[in-house]
């Protein structure tokens, strides 16, 4: 299985088939108190990046879906100064990356975004959204997948192996802040691209 088709099981279709309630966009706002915990107890910063994953759809009211995310994320912009960007990454996925010191302003722009393809009847199409953080043992990120309702966290080391340690030190101290994905066959690793990078980078 190659990493497209693994990227579409665990947070597309078979996720979809085996979720255990309607994801809600509101879950996002969980990150809300988590990254406090993140740095105080784990001593994690925000590395002030976060993602919204979705796949997309060749219609012209799709286009106008994003467009209006575009349009709400350009507002935001003007009065919070998170940037952002839009693109597609090398598997035909789409991301919404944004930028922010503030990680209040990062969970909200993400709620607006997500609850904006909601709304145009897409909710369907979103697959992820990202968290990033780091310390000095290296990058750490909590992965919402939203045909699952749940978070996990992903803690990649180079030559594209997984901290577990890590991991399973941040589900642990999570746990109960966070509605985590119990069934670890979801904890799907998000690797680079081809070349080297992921999307939010």
């Amino acid at each position: 299985m190659g990493l497209l088709d693994g990227l579409r099981s665990i947070l597309g279709t078979r996720a979809e088939s085996d979720a255990k309630r309607d994801a809600d966009p509101d879950d996002l706002f969980g990150m809300s108190t988590a990254y406090l915990t993140m740095e105080a107890d784990l001593g994690y910063e925000s590395a002030d990046v976060g993602a919204l994953c979705f796949s997309g759809v060749d219609s012209s009211s799709f286009r106008e879906a994003v467009d209006e995310v575009e349009a709400i994320l350009e507002a935001g912009r003007e009065d919070t100064g998170t940037e952002f960007s839009v693109s597609e990454d090398d598997h035909g996925y789409h991301w919404v990356v944004l930028e922010d010191s503030d990680p209040e302003d990062l969970i909200t722009s993400l709620h607006f975004a997500a609850d904006t393809f909601i709304e145009h009847g897409y909710g369907s199409r979103l697959l992820a959204a990202l968290f990033a953080y780091r310390n000095d043992r290296g990058p750490a990120y909590w992965i919402y997948s939203f045909r699952r309702g749940r978070y996990y966290p992903f803690a990649p080391r180079s030559g594209r192996e997984r901290d577990s340690n890590a991991e399973f030190k941040l589900e642990a101290t999570l746990d109960g802040e966070l509605e985590i994905e119990r069934d670890k066959e979801y904890w799907y690793p998000l690797w680079p691209s081809e070349g080297g990078t992921h999307p939010w980078e």
